[in-house]
């Protein structure tokens, strides 16, 4: 009943998981995951170095557990999403370090706004820009980022919706998104010149 408190479970680590791998309860994992969930954060803080990074990233290996526990061998929970973590932070800094990512302070850029006289002019250009884009991207990605980002819907409803899989509709959301941008950048670029 929705007015009743839920109480943790008292049962060990090792229980939980046998039972999450043997009938993929999410709740099994949120209240195993939940457990750990302040040392996930900590981890990620310790590596990525920003708070609002590392809760990301607290989210992220959720995401990860949901396939990952039910595909391993895990003997001692604690320890394993402890690396999990660490492995899940190393690489994020690693493929930040290949692309070259650079952290910039909201606080030092100017916003268009100020930048522009003609901002108005400037808002209908980068809308007309984004709607060539998205009919750039091919249909099943252009219908996830308009569902996503124009209607607002979360991963859940937009698998409901469409019956992509979870794993699918993400990938055309961060796929769809880098492509936008690369396109708009494409774009701005050419009405420069």
């Amino acid at each position: 009943m929705s007015f009743l408190k839920h109480i943790p479970s008292q049962d060990p680590d090792s229980e939980l998981v046998t039972r999450y791998r043997e009938g993929g309860d999410p709740a099994l994992l949120g209240e195993l995951y939940g457990r750990y969930m302040d040392l996930v954060y900590g981890v990620c803080l310790k590596y990525l170095q920003e708070p609002e990074d590392a809760r990301d990233a607290v989210l992220n290996i959720f995401e990860e557990l949901v396939t990952k526990l039910r595909r391993h061998e895990v003997e001692n929970f604690r320890s394993w999403l402890y690396g999990l973590s660490k492995n899940h932070c190393l690489m994020r800094l690693r493929s930040e370090k290949r692309t070259g990512g650079v952290k910039i302070d909201p606080a030092l850029v100017q916003s268009e706004e100020s930048v522009h006289l003609n901002g108005e002019l400037d808002k209908e250009e980068s809308f007309r820009q984004l709607e060539y884009c998205l009919g750039q991207l091919l249909a099943e990605q252009r219908r996830v980022i308009e569902l996503f980002y124009l209607e607002g819907k979360c991963y859940n409803q937009i698998v409901e919706q469409t019956g992509m899989e979870w794993n699918k509709v993400r990938s055309y959301i961060q796929n769809g998104r880098r492509n936008l941008k690369i396109c708009i950048d494409k774009q701005k670029l050419k009405s420069t010149v």
